[in-house]
């Protein structure tokens, strides 16, 4: 539902970036500044950090549970990074959009061209960039959460995911994380109001016209 009572589809929002970009940053701020957006929570296999809370950053299984999810058709898109599964349950989202919510992904690029291949209708995506590679490789180590070799693989690996940038909708430098965040709320506000997800438009102008 959009602001002026208008009935709306809801979109995906899908953010990526290589790891240490900030996109899990913009994920939060963005969350908590608008009512209206969702996190699809993911399922993983990875073990969970002590900071995280299942369910909430992700629902944590183990790789019997999540093969026979990807197995039923229960997950939207699905990768290997670094040797775990992640994946993105199909229920939910659905649901969310259906009933005008928009859905945030936090995902990386595999999973972001699976869920355009699905549903390139409803999805929106924006690449994340750091304003170069020494500032990446300084918030990897800052905020200390992988070992220096995950960092060094993190480091490896960027050249091949930023290479992907120009398969997605929109690309935000993230030189300075409010900006960041008013950039990705711009492309929202704006997606939020294409004719096509205004799927009540028709019955209103209909009113409108009925009323000259």
């Amino acid at each position: 539902m959009n602001g002026d009572g208008i009935p709306r589809r809801g979109l995906m929002l899908v953010l990526s970036s290589p790891s240490g970009a900030g996109k899990t940053t913009i994920s939060r701020l963005l969350l908590e500044a608008d009512p209206g957006l969702t996190l699809s929570v993911s399922v993983t296999t990875r073990p969970k950090r002590p900071d995280e809370v299942d369910r909430r950053d992700y629902s944590f299984l183990d790789s019997a549970a999540f093969e026979k999810m990807r197995a039923a058709g229960d997950l939207l898109e699905h990768a290997k990074v670094f040797g775990n599964d992640y994946g993105t349950p199909r229920a939910p989202v659905e649901k969310a959009l259906a009933e005008g919510l928009d859905v945030l992904f936090d995902i990386d690029w595999q999973g972001a061209r699976q869920l355009k291949g699905k549903a390139p209708k409803d999805v929106v995506s924006i690449f994340v960039l750091p304003p170069s590679t020494g500032e990446l490789h300084a918030r990897l180590r800052r905020r200390a959460q992988d070992s220096d070799d995950v960092v060094a693989q993190r480091m490896k690996r960027a050249p091949d995911e930023i290479a992907h940038w120009n398969e997605f909708d929109y690309v935000v430098v993230n030189r300075d994380i409010q900006e960041s965040v008013a950039s990705v709320r711009s492309i929202l506000t704006a997606e939020r109001l294409r004719r096509q997800r205004q799927v009540g438009l028709p019955v209103f102008v209909k009113g409108l016209s009925e009323g000259l």
